[in-house]
């Protein structure tokens, strides 16, 4: 049977446009075909989970009714009453398989892992978590199963993001762009196609499929030679962070461009990231969708609620804890890998450090001019790349697994 695997090969590209087609017909004429685009998801979905894959396609339908159930109580519960507890115990079942996944690995829980467990699972919960949120906020105060499932299950990004914002989504799929917006989108789609092509399908396989597997084998042979340490590592450690970009980078493209061919404008993911400054930048324009929703669903209700609770004097106390809290987070979500937390510390240091650097030079007013801000692209730069280094997970190998 046909089993078809996102963005994998020019054979998925071939079949996904030509489904497409009769979608993009009716946006050029004004009108959305909503059955229409549910239905295209659903086959691809559908060929996402088959043969081999059943398994996954069984814990997709567990989980969206899971979801969906949740989600709906919610917001019946919502319109009426507003206590915290509630709210917490909806946000950690609506978390829970997600949960489970990661811990199973540990726990050795293989049935877990085959019961619940399917390609797509993180970027699934953060739309269902940010409803909830948002409910509770009172910024969502309706329930439409309909939009729901739609938001839940857009083909374009359910495999790897990026992730957007329901009320956003809303907003696009109620109607259709205009002809001249929609010809915009399009310009746009060929553009972040060819993008995401040289990104993927050249520069990715040269760095990760030709020269990765060699520097790696050479970095672990020659660092257990050598007691630990080798000059091979800093080459993998380049390679392996570029090729992190450009694969993941153009993933997102192909996702964006089919969104934008369906009428949507998914949310762009990078944004030049090596060219950041210092680290709060980076965070602003590498892997974005999932940067802002941590900032807005975690990061900025820690410091809400430490504030409330008075937990600390300080304000710039309060923020830092909230900054280490916050990437300590994201690096449990990776993997319950001490390399994953300890990327997580990294930065979540890295981001205080970041912050009491600008401070200083705001108090003291450091001068700041062309060389200094290509020195802080450098130095930004290479700090990203060591922080990858730690979240490859070659050091484990080198250190741990001999």
């Amino acid at each position: 049977m046909l089993n078809l695997q996102p963005y994998a090969d020019p054979q998925y590209f071939i079949i996904l446009l030509l489904a497409l087609v009769p979608l993009a017909i009716g946006l050029y004429f004004g009108k959305r075909l909503a059955w229409y685009e549910v239905l295209v998801s659903l086959v691809f979905i559908f060929l996402m989970f088959d043969g081999e894959k059943y398994h996954e396609g069984i814990a997709l339908i567990i989980y969206m009714i899971w979801q969906w159930l949740l989600v709906w109580a919610y917001t019946l519960y919502r319109k009426k009453y507003n206590q915290t507890w509630v709210f917490y115990v909806t946000t950690i079942l609506v978390i829970l398989p997600l949960v489970l996944i990661k811990v199973a690995p540990v726990t050795n829980w293989l049935q877990v892992t085959t019961l619940l467990g399917f390609m797509g699972i993180s970027y699934l919960t953060f739309r269902s978590v940010g409803m909830v949120m948002e409910i509770r906020d009172g910024s969502i105060q309706e329930f439409k199963p309909w939009f729901f499932l739609r938001f839940m299950l857009f083909m374009p990004t359910i495999s790897s993001g990026p992730i957007d914002r329901y009320r956003r989504f809303v907003k696009d799929v109620e109607k259709a762009p205009t002809r001249d917006k929609y010809l915009e989108m399009l310009g746009k789609a060929v553009k972040y196609l060819f993008i995401g092509f040289l990104y993927k399908f050249i520069v990715s396989h040269a760095l990760g499929t030709v020269l990765m597997p060699n520097v790696e084998h050479m970095a672990i042979v020659s660092a257990h030679a050598q007691g630990g340490w080798s000059w091979w590592i800093i080459a993998y450690m380049y390679i392996y962070g570029l090729n992190l970009f450009f694969d993941f980078a153009g993933y997102s493209m192909f996702a964006v461009a089919t969104g934008y061919v369906m009428g949507i404008e998914v949310p762009m993911n990078f944004n030049l990231p090596f060219l950041s400054r210092n680290l709060k930048e980076f965070w602003n324009r590498w892997h974005m969708t999932l940067s802002f929703w941590f900032r807005d669903f975690v990061f900025m209700r820690l410091v809400f609620l430490m504030m409330k609770k008075k937990w600390f004097k300080s304000r710039i106390t309060t923020s830092n804890v909230a900054y280490i809290i916050n990437m300590l987070i994201m690096g449990f979500w990776h993997g319950l890998k001490w390399y994953y937390i300890a990327y997580g510390l990294f930065h979540g240091v890295g981001l205080v450090i970041n912050d009491t650097w600008l401070r200083y030079k705001k108090k003291h007013h450091v001068p700041h001019n062309k060389f200094t801000n290509v020195l802080a692209i450098v130095i930004t730069f290479n700090v990203v790349m060591i922080s990858f280094l730690l979240f490859s997970g070659l050091l484990d190998k080198i250190w741990f697994q001999r």
